[in-house]
């Protein structure tokens, strides 16, 4: 990789770190969003898999609950691997331009839902068959594109969670996401030494970005900076779905 694409590497990742420590998620989201823009999908995605299983764990260690979030989530978790699993096989088989397209309808689809924040809650009864499917749908979606945040992300939302409950639910199916991709990855032989290099020098510009987040949290309107979030989200899911149908 020339020296340009390691400063954008490291730009993009600061980037997504910064995301990450203002809103509690979208590292991701943004990386692949970005990263696609320059280098094929197989690799980006495996360029994320350090950074976001580092930032997951920690968020996912740092929450109160997380004996009883596994009890209630098991099974989703198990069918996200599973969805990871066979959603991996489009990543390295289907057309880069089918795959952009897929991430950048991804990509506005969960900016579109989260801006507007429709609230509904999932009665426990429903949960117990829509979980599981839920985890299914989010795998195949991670692995085909290297995003994990639809539909889990806006699900985990209605399951009256705590605030800090929901981030660290959230931590939990990003970490299980994120090992489950790494090993999809690892199957369809597109995981290699160098990408490993790589994904473990961008741990730190994604560690800065996110404590440079965390103090920008604490003195700006986190609603402000989201709704600016979503927006931008949106336009690059627009970018990346014209130009897979453009070129």
């Amino acid at each position: 990789m020339s020296e340009i694409h390691y400063l954008n590497v490291i730009i993009i990742f600061i980037a997504a770190g910064l995301v990450k420590g203002v809103t509690g998620m979208g590292l991701p989201t943004v990386a692949m969003g970005l990263l696609g823009t320059f280098m094929p999908l197989p690799v980006a995605a495996a360029l994320l898999i350090i950074p976001s299983l580092v930032t997951n764990v920690w968020q996912l260690f740092s929450g109160p609950a997380l004996t009883a979030l596994w009890s209630r989530l098991w099974l989703m978790m198990l069918c996200i691997v599973a969805g990871t699993l066979a959603g991996s096989t489009f990543l390295i088989s289907i057309d880069a331009g089918v795959s952009g397209f897929l991430l950048g309808a991804a990509l506005i689809v969960y900016a579109a839902y989260a801006l507007y924040t429709p609230v509904f809650t999932v009665p426990k009864k429903q949960e117990r068959w829509l979980s599981p499917v839920i985890g299914a749908s989010t795998g195949i979606i991670t692995g085909a594109t290297g995003v994990f945040v639809m539909p889990a992300v806006p699900y985990l939302q209605t399951l009256n969670f705590s605030k800090d409950e929901l981030v660290q639910a959230l931590g939990l199916s990003f970490t299980v996401s994120t090992l489950a991709l790494a090993a999809g990855l690892y199957a369809q032989d597109a995981y290699h030494l160098n990408q490993l290099s790589l994904s473990l020098f961008s741990v730190f510009p994604a560690l800065i970005g996110m404590w440079l987040g965390q103090k920008i949290r604490s003195k700006i309107s986190a609603k402000t900076f989201r709704k600016c979030f979503l927006l931008f989200l949106i336009l690059l899911g627009v970018e990346l779905t014209l130009r897979s149908l453009l070129f």
